[in-house]
């Protein structure tokens, strides 16, 4: 059997390019599109079988995409894959995400979000700069508190096994109600106001879909405890923005990380 065309549309960062090549060269021939001058795109894209993408949208010129003729596989780097043109995608082309791929490294940043807000890391460093050395100054325990997961895929379960080390009882929402996972509590979207009120954090790991975009309104961010930590690792469009604000402004105790914007380079390609 012929050995198929791979062709990989993003510029590998240093090393990368060597440790691709000797993970692929077994399965079929490699190119580098951006090896490529912008009039052989089009040649190196009619070749391609199978192509690995970080950012489509990004690294193949919207009108070279009808270039794929033999393609059959794309397979993204990055987890989701709500950021792609299916459109202009031709019919035949199975896409595959890399959802989980990283979910270690994002429960960590959950963590380091969480503990930052729950004991005030910013504003008291930010006091101290100004000579201000306040010791009275309560922060939040995260030891025997709940932590609401929405999203219980890969990040959600690393975040919760390091959630639990630190005490905490885990709510966690899925599609189906059902997890492997040491929860006190799982169930589906049709919980999720159960899951918010009892919640002193609410982490957000949920893929943006048709189901979950603007999940997060006015009255979601009501059903939340008025001192809640809300973290979003997910999509911005997952939480109504305007309503966020709104609700932040007026809840100071209420505290915030995103590490997701509505609008940002990735996507829509501006910040």
């Amino acid at each position: 059997m012929d050995k198929r065309n791979i062709v990989v549309t993003y510029r590998p960062p240093a090393g990368h390019r060597e440790l691709l090549v000797g993970l692929l060269a077994a399965h079929g021939r490699v190119a580098f599109l951006k090896d490529a001058d912008p009039a052989g795109h089009e040649s190196t894209l009619r070749d391609a079988d199978i192509l690995l993408s970080w950012n489509p949208v990004r690294e193949i010129r919207p009108h070279s995409l009808s270039a794929l003729k033999r393609a059959r596989f794309l397979q993204l780097i990055s987890a989701g894959v709500d950021h792609l043109p299916f459109a202009d995608i031709p019919l035949g082309i199975v896409v595959a995400g890399n959802s989980g791929a990283y979910a270690a490294p994002m429960a960590e940043h959950v963590m380091a979000l969480v503990l930052a807000l729950a004991k005030r890391l910013l504003p008291e460093n930010a006091r101290l700069r100004k000579g201000e050395f306040d010791q009275l100054m309560p922060n939040r325990m995260l030891s025997g508190r709940t932590a609401g997961i929405l999203g219980f895929g890969g990040i959600g379960r690393a975040a919760a096994r390091l959630m639990r080390a630190f005490g905490m009882r885990i709510f966690a929402v899925n599609t189906t109600g059902r997890s492997p996972a040491q929860t006190e509590f799982i169930g589906t979207l049709a919980q999720l106001e159960r899951v918010l009120r009892e919640s002193d954090v609410i982490l957000v790991s949920l893929p943006l879909t048709k189901a979950t975009r603007g999940l997060i309104g006015r009255r979601e961010l009501e059903w939340m405890r008025v001192e809640a930590v809300l973290i979003n690792v997910s999509r911005g469009a997952v939480i109504d923005e305007k309503s966020l604000y709104t609700h932040a402004l007026n809840h100071p105790g209420f505290l915030v990380g995103i590490d997701a914007w509505w609008s940002e380079p990735f996507t829509a390609g501006g910040f």
